[in-house]
């Protein structure tokens, strides 16, 4: 394996909380247009929307207790 002819570029500083927070908005619309929708999508695209949104909130409670928000 060849060396790298340049030195890798620094890790990006990314707001990891504001990610997630916009993930979880977009999940949020994603189940009010299916509920808007009714009988006429599977319950299974309903109930992921819930799940990914309960994920979510885990998720950003683990990051604030871990302290990296």
């Amino acid at each position: 394996m060849p060396a790298p002819s340049r030195p890798s570029p620094p890790p990006l500083q990314v707001d990891t909380a504001r990610v997630v927070q916009i993930g979880t908005a977009l999940w949020a619309v994603a189940l009010v247009v299916l509920l808007v929708l009714g009988d006429r999508v599977d319950q299974v695209w309903t109930w992921t929307c819930v799940a990914a949104i309960a994920l979510a909130v885990l998720g950003l409670g683990i990051m604030r207790w871990q302290g990296q928000r």
